[in-house]
């Protein structure tokens, strides 16, 4: 009787409380999570046009695509001229460091193409359009 009290010590003893671990490896996943910066994408393929003096870009941006048609997409989804303002200004707000690329079609008209970026100047927001590398 007095052999099983002391078995029964041990195996209590030997055991190793996880709760701490498992706090800390919570706090570090919700720490990297809050702190990505994620790549918003436009949600078509365009058709970039060439430019020989066109660089790359290390940050992340929000694209923005103007299609040949005219359509505008933003965050994968259709919108409007008039609704691109207040999306990107709901954006600043969540980063604060925020930037877009314009994906402009090849085809796309140039009217189209300087009303989207209108509206990005008036939601003050740095942006760049996106080419190809032309030949040299």
């Amino acid at each position: 009787m007095r052999q099983s009290r002391i078995f029964a010590q041990q195996d209590e003893e030997a055991q190793i409380d996880m709760t701490p671990m498992l706090d800390i490896v919570f706090i570090m996943l919700i720490f990297f999570i809050v702190s990505t910066s994620f790549v918003r994408e436009a949600g078509i393929e365009v058709q970039r046009p060439e430019a020989q003096t066109s660089s790359e870009q290390s940050q992340g941006a929000v694209m923005v695509a103007l299609s040949a048609s005219g359509d505008i997409w933003l965050d994968r989804q259709l919108t409007d001229i008039r609704m691109v303002r207040p999306s990107l200004e709901r954006l600043k707000t969540e980063q604060a460091d925020l930037a877009v690329v314009v994906q402009a079609d090849e085809e796309s008209s140039t009217g189209q193409l300087v009303k989207l970026l209108d509206q990005l100047r008036l939601a003050n927001v740095p942006y760049s359009v996106a080419t190809r590398a032309g030949e040299q």
